[in-house]
């Protein structure tokens, strides 16, 4: 038997208008190099400044994380040669990093410890193609160049792809919920890099890792781990020597391959930035960011818990972004039932929502609209089913609620006189099945109480059916 032993690196992008070390701007989908200027370029003579929010943003996410903010900390130089590394090498820090020592708790008895955050630049995009005339060709766009990233290492305390799962959506919802990254993994704002190495049970040096870079989903994270188990697995019972190295992961064969042996970090011959001062972290500067610090996806958890009457289950979706809880605590802000207002959030909401592949921003059925609906159930104005069909017409055409339930004129019949008309029209049409249920078939009566709705168009009020009819049948 083996044990799994993984460690993660997140690398999120941070929210900031401007890049790291310039003016130039963070904005996604621009032409090609249109946001660059001399400084990201790393053209000679040119000299890089610290952007202070995205400073700001990474002390943010190491306070948040339980980290040690190191009162000094080193802009280095990480030395390497690619094509889409305009300088030849990346701004990083490496010896002096910004914080050390924190952790996320992803459940009741598991902890994954934070070795370090730090601060660095993001590279280019390699934009590879193929045309018949030109043949195979290679184009490189910088917009992307010294966009502020923070990395987020792991010690390898992570032993399943689930537990890499969790950690993950943790981490993100608490970026999310600091306002510091939006985590739009499709677009590369949120992704990881898995190092993954398995060892006897018992044995506690580390085997020999492999490094599965650039995962930016969650499916794919947890398919590659899941395949690189097997793979070293197999190799170790053949007795197959693993070897250290960087592979990738193939989305269409959905295995990995061997991309480059392992780098080390003396490989890239850090060397301090002589352009960039040392940076001391001031004690006003934590005070400053940890000002105002909102509710984080924890402490929403135990409130949605504790004073919204939530299950474990319901916390779980609510919380885990913070557009999500949002959407919940201004609904209950509107309408003190909680608990069915998360039933529609997850039943109704996250399913057009997942259906559509759009944001909950975007969503087009705001808090208060949903709370009108709700209303309109509660005091019986419209029932379930009608609340269902409303719903889908107010997604599809713009209209609030209760001016489509006007419009179509959708409003519940109560009136018990009106009710008892079809109920006694319905029970005379099906003499044998009221038969049966007297005779013991209980199931019948869902029957009954189906057709009369049919009758009435989806307009009596279900109680009130339910009611009539029972007391009709008790009577025979």
């Amino acid at each position: 038997m083996y044990e799994v032993v993984i460690g993660l690196e997140v690398h999120a992008q941070l929210k900031t208008k401007s890049k790291l070390f310039c003016s130039c701007s963070t904005s996604f989908g621009q032409n090609a190099n249109s946001n660059v200027c001399s400084i990201c370029l790393g053209l000679p003579g040119v000299l890089p400044v610290l952007n202070e929010q995205a400073l700001e943003y990474a002390l943010k996410a190491a306070v948040a994380t339980h980290c040690e903010v190191a009162s000094k900390n080193v802009f280095e130089r990480k030395n390497y040669f690619y094509p889409d590394l305009p300088k030849a090498y990346q701004i990083s820090q490496y010896q002096e990093p910004l914080a050390e020592d924190g952790h996320i708790i992803i459940s009741e008895d598991k902890k994954i410890r934070i070795k370090r955050i730090h601060m660095e630049e993001d590279a280019g995009k390699l934009i590879h193609s193929h045309d018949g005339h030109n043949g195979a060709a290679s184009f490189i766009d910088f917009n992307r160049a010294a966009i502020p990233l923070i990395e987020i290492v792991t010690e390898p305390d992570i032993h399943s792809p689930q537990e890499a799962i969790a950690y993950l959506k943790e981490l993100k919802a608490i970026l999310e919920y600091l306002d510091v990254c939006d985590c739009n993994m499709e677009k590369g704002n949120f992704r990881c890099d898995a190092n993954i190495s398995l060892r006897s049970e018992g044995v506690t040096t580390l085997g020999t890792k492999v490094e599965i870079k650039n995962l930016n989903s969650f499916k794919y994270i947890e398919k590659a781990l899941l395949y690189e188990i097997d793979r070293q697995k197999d190799m170790l019972e053949a007795g197959t020597k693993i070897m250290q190295e960087t592979r990738l992961w193939n989305e269409d064969k959905e295995i990995t391959s061997s991309m480059r042996s392992k780098e080390e970090a003396h490989d890239y011959r850090y060397l301090p930035d002589p352009d960039l001062k040392t940076l001391y972290i001031s004690e006003e500067l934590l005070k400053k960011v940890s000002y105002d610090f909102p509710e984080l996806p924890a402490q929403k958890k135990k409130k949605f818990i504790e004073v919204y009457g939530l299950t474990e289950y319901d916390t779980e979706v609510l919380t885990s972004e913070k557009a999500i809880a949002d959407y919940f605590e201004e609904a209950v802000s509107l309408f003190s039932s909680p608990k069915i207002i998360a039933n529609w959030i997850q039943t109704e909401v996250l399913r057009v929502v997942k259906e559509k592949s759009i944001s909950l921003q975007s969503f087009p059925l705001r808090p208060p609209e949903l709370v009108s609906l709700l209303m309109m159930i509660e005091t019986n104005k419209i029932n379930a089913s009608t609340a269902k069909k409303v719903f889908t017409e107010a997604i599809a055409t713009g209209k609030k609620p209760d001016v489509i339930v006007k419009e179509q004129g959708l409003e519940q019949i109560s009136d018990n006189s009106a009710i008892e008309t079809v109920i006694d029209s319905i029970l005379a049409k099906n003499q044998n099945q009221v038969k049966e249920y007297l005779e013991g078939k209980e199931k019948v009566f869902g029957f009954l109480v189906g057709t009369i709705m049919k009758e009435g168009k989806g307009k009596f009020n279900p109680k009130v059916v339910n009611d009539i009819l029972a007391k009709k049948l008790k009577e025979r």
